[in-house]
């Protein structure tokens, strides 16, 4: 698993064609080994550092920062305070605030759900249902109160970016399960977060890790349907790795070349899988009800489909999938409620928790759970304060103490973990930063957060970068 100076595979790429690997294995560069590693990878079991909790994870990604204290982290004393100054002691320059600024109490009623009694808001009735199942971490603090950054730090590990995403690095250190579909795939809705397509992408690892988009509406994934027969497309790909080869002799970065070559398999092979896949029409009705497909509201429907198909790639052996919020007003981060809060929390909320709630039951009854991540996060909270109190009002952009959840996966359901003060504006009981999250949840997966490294620019890199450490007491 560890690369180093000497040596480093990239554990999942994809088969190359037999007809052509005397031809690769002669190519220079690197080349020959791409048929002989693709040949195997499939066969092979992913060489983790200790056992593994999990095998996969499904990223429900809540752009835009929902609201710590509406959600799960409950603070009465925000509603007795309600309309006070905060005064200059609770200022931050790390988030949206000033003195004159006043608290604003939580708009939804708060109570303890399930064995456990976790407090879930009203603003959750579904996911309140299956609180037995999350482990809430209550005490995330973040870098810098600005959605790219965010954005960033979450998908990459660094708020400036210039790295792989997540999804890339669990792709790179496990391989793939499924030769016929990508190891990172994202389900998301025709729009890039901010941040950009960075979020998604591999960086200066080989391009095979880079995620493949599936959107909600429309066709799935472009160019599924292919022109050519499988014998004309196979001489075709194998005259592009010919080409790509004598390329790859001039190129600074060969690799760059290999993983083309790569996706070029990888796709061949996705025009029979991913059409079934993406087909949720067949699903049992009472499945469909569940997850939402039934839905009046155009935007919730979308969110289903897309949550229904992350169980379905689950099944087929994907090892990463996120899953974007829909934007219903023209906003690239929905959560993002800077006004208007109780408007569009709620719509937010009804277009994904009912699914999210799904998501978790249904891996549950399959016996999918238990080896499957299924985490909730945005990028940021928001601030337990405004500029002033009324029907319109709403939260701004808070990385001092906000939450996520986690549910599956060896976590250990009905529990919260660390806390943000009395007000909600600061995490003062084991503080946990986004490095800490990657590296429990890479623990799960059976990786060391430490050694999963690549060379690249005369170092060794990894997702943690010299950060992170793994949460233990979230652990069952």
């Amino acid at each position: 698993m560890s690369r180093n100076s000497q040596t480093w595979t990239c554990p999942g790429r994809v088969a190359a064609d037999i007809g052509r690997r005397g031809f690769l294995q002669q190519a220079s560069l690197g080349f020959g080994w791409l048929a002989f590693n693709g040949l195997f990878a499939n066969q092979a079991t992913a060489a983790t550092h200790h056992a593994a909790k999990a095998k996969s994870i499904i990223f429900c990604f809540m752009d835009g920062g929902p609201s710590h204290v509406d959600t799960f982290d409950y603070k009465p004393m925000l509603k007795k305070h309600e309309g006070q100054k905060i005064g200059a002691s609770a200022v931050s320059k790390r988030s949206q605030s000033s003195a004159d600024r006043v608290w604003l109490g939580c708009p939804w009623e708060f109570k303890q759900r399930g064995r456990s009694g976790l407090w879930v808001s009203d603003l959750f009735p579904n996911l309140a249902k299956v609180a037995d199942e999350l482990c809430v971490l209550r005490s995330m603090v973040g870098e810098l109160p600005l959605h790219g950054q965010s954005n960033l730090l979450l998908h990459t590990g660094r708020s400036l970016g210039q790295a792989p995403s997540f999804g890339s690095w669990v792709s790179y250190g496990l391989g793939t399960v499924n030769r016929n579909l990508p190891g990172y795939v994202v389900l998301n809705n025709d729009w890039v977060p901010n941040g950009g397509l960075e979020n998604f992408g591999s960086s200066f690892l080989p391009a095979s890790h880079q995620a493949t988009m599936m959107r909600a509406k429309g066709v799935p994934v472009d160019n599924m349907t292919p022109r050519d027969t499988p014998a004309v497309q196979r001489r075709k790909l194998a005259l592009l790795a010919e080409q790509d080869a004598v390329f790859a002799t001039t190129a600074s970065d060969a690799r760059a070349i290999e993983g083309a070559v790569a996706n070029y398999e990888t796709a061949f092979r996705m025009q029979t899988a991913v059409p079934e896949l993406a087909d949720v029409s067949r699903e049992p009705a009472a499945i469909r009800t569940l997850y939402g497909l039934d839905s009046k509201d155009e935007h919730q429907r979308y969110y289903a489909t897309q949550a229904l198909r992350a169980r379905r790639l689950v099944e087929a052996g994907v090892r990463f999938i996120e899953i974007t919020c829909p934007s219903f007003d023209g906003n690239n981060s929905p959560w993002d409620q800077h006004g208007m809060l109780k408007v569009n929390h709620e719509k937010n909320a009804r277009v994904t928790e009912q699914s999210v709630a799904a998501l978790i039951t249904d891996l549950k009854q399959r016996g999918l759970l238990d080896q499957t991540i299924v985490l909730w996060a945005g990028e940021m909270g928001r601030t337990p304060h405004t500029p002033a109190v009324n029907a319109n009002c709403g939260r701004d952009h808070h990385v001092n103490g906000f939450t996520l959840c986690v549910a599956g996966g060896g976590f250990k359901g009905g529990t919260a973990y660390g806390e943000t003060d009395e007000l909600g504006n600061a995490a003062v009981v084991h503080p946990l930063t986004v490095h800490d999250i990657h590296a429990t949840l890479l623990h799960q997966l059976g990786i060391d957060h430490t050694k999963l490294t690549f060379r690249h620019g005369g170092r060794d890199y990894r997702l943690t970068d010299v950060h992170g450490e793994v949460i233990k007491p979230i652990l069952a």
